[in-house]
């Protein structure tokens, strides 16, 4: 005789099994390495630097 399963637990741990298979997928089709994330943030700081100091001053100081 088998065992006596709990039909609850038993859709849930599938459901868990089946969102942990495409989070998988999802990880190997959209994620990307620590270098090129590390490489991303240091282009994205470099070009914030290069636009802020770029940047023109907007303030009217000089005399009328």
């Amino acid at each position: 005789m088998g065992d006596i399963v709990n039909l609850r637990q038993a859709r849930k741990a599938k459901a868990r099994a089946d969102k942990e298979r495409q989070a998988q997928g999802n990880r190997v089709k959209f994620g990307r390495t620590k270098a090129e994330r590390v490489a991303q943030s240091a282009e994205e700081e470099r070009n914030r630097r290069l636009i802020e100091g770029a940047r023109r001053d907007n303030r009217d100081d000089s005399p009328k």
